[in-house]
């Protein structure tokens, strides 16, 4: 699956709920998830981490959603001008 397919099933599935949460909840989502994500590779299984790397990718998803911004076009200046 493509980051852009990704984020338009994000939008298919949880768009409507996640606008109506709102950005700063969500950003406050995406805050926990990536704290989850920070505990399980230091002391969890592959799983664990590959379950915590989705969660991450979804708020992402969802907040690029709801500022109406492609994590696609946002990942493509890693190809053209690496920081």
């Amino acid at each position: 699956m493509q980051i852009g397919e990704f984020q338009q099933l994000m939008e298919t599935l949880y768009g409507q709920q996640d606008r109506e949460r709102g950005m700063p909840s969500t950003v406050a989502w995406l805050a926990e998830e990536v704290g989850e994500l920070a505990q399980a590779v230091r002391k969890g299984t592959r799983e664990q981490q590959l379950h915590e790397l989705g969660d991450v990718l979804a708020w992402l998803s969802s907040l690029a959603n709801q500022l109406d911004l492609s994590l696609t076009e946002a990942a493509s200046r890693y190809v053209t001008d690496p920081p």
